[in-house]
């Protein structure tokens, strides 16, 4: 028996249910020319009118499909209340789509999913770092001139600030609040609609839950700090990612979320990509462009030292 799944206008997903059930939920008009059907063996979701005719013997053939629409649309309305399938509100396809704050309107599962790579995910964070950081370094910046005009005033002696309370509570906002800012801003668009940061958007891949939905503010902003714990022990949980079956690193197992190709969990999951692309592929060689050339000044000054120190 082969288990077919269909979404409605909501693009919510339904099923499983038998091909028996599918030609009945037709017969009531609740498939609509081009809702999007699934199942076990097929690459990608394609909308019912293109495989209606493995299901309705007979239906595959143009005139006789538009045919059984027709009669299908037309029996729908004194039939509806009895199928145990049917959408709870019908609608034209041609209807505008519906928002709707309970689902996620892009959602579809089934199909293939591409897991985003390790130097995928080196190049998103390479953008947001240098975007986080020039904000970061802005704020801390205006903090750290309230903090020694305020803690010079508190103490009257600017070499004995540090014996304020005060002036202790605003240096640890200096740390605490850039800090936060990076929670806000990974939470905040791990959690939007695209489910990924300006990084992730621009090499195209984003954050889902174990199920491919998206994840809540709350598990996105827990995610930030679990990612901050990866990196502790010399980076072994972040570096996880290149070696684990779902490219998952300490933090995604400790949030419990996946990062995928962007058309993952869509109706179209066979414009997923596994290469690496043209933007990642750019940020990784100007990373690496920059990396060698801070290991060469670094390695010069230590031979410039090393000289002073000869002499």
């Amino acid at each position: 028996m082969t288990d077919w799944y269909y979404s409605d206008s909501d693009r919510n997903r339904h099923g499983p249910v038998r091909a028996e059930d599918l030609a009945q939920l037709h017969e009531h008009g609740q498939l609509a020319p081009e809702t999007l059907v699934w199942r076990e063996g097929m690459p990608s979701w394609r909308p019912w009118r293109e495989m209606i005719g493995e299901v309705v013997p007979g239906a595959g053939r143009p005139a006789v499909a538009a045919a059984t629409f027709a009669t299908a649309s037309a029996d729908a309305a004194p039939e509806a209340a009895a199928n145990p399938y049917a959408v709870a509100e019908p609608v034209s396809p041609y209807a505008p789509p519906r928002s709707t704050l309970a689902q996620d309107e892009e959602f579809v599962q089934g199909g293939e999913v591409v897991y985003a790579g390790f130097w995928k995910r080196v190049a998103a964070s390479t953008i947001d770092g240098f975007v986080i950081g020039i904000a970061g370094a802005v704020v801390q910046m205006i903090l750290m001139v309230v903090f020694f005009g305020i803690g010079a005033g508190m103490s009257g002696d600017p070499s004995s600030m540090f014996e304020s309370g005060g002036a202790i509570a605003l240096l640890a906002l200096v740390y605490l609040i850039p800090l936060g800012m990076q929670a806000v801003y990974f939470g905040m668009f791990h959690s939007s609609a695209k489910q990924a940061t300006l990084g992730k958007m621009a090499i195209g891949i984003k954050v889902t839950d174990d199920d491919g939905r998206r994840i809540s503010l709350a598990r996105g902003i827990g995610r930030f700090f679990a990612y901050i714990v990866a990196t502790l022990p010399l980076g072994i949980g972040v570096l996880m990612v290149a070696f684990t079956d779902r490219k998952r690193g300490l933090h995604d197992m400790m949030a419990s979320t996946l990062v995928v190709d962007r058309w993952a969990y869509t109706s179209h999951p066979e414009r997923q990509r596994p290469e690496l692309g043209t933007v990642a592929t750019v940020i990784l060689v100007i990373f690496g462009v920059l990396a060698a050339l801070y290991l060469v000044f670094a390695l010069f000054m230590l031979a410039a030292v090393g000289l002073s120190a000869g002499r």
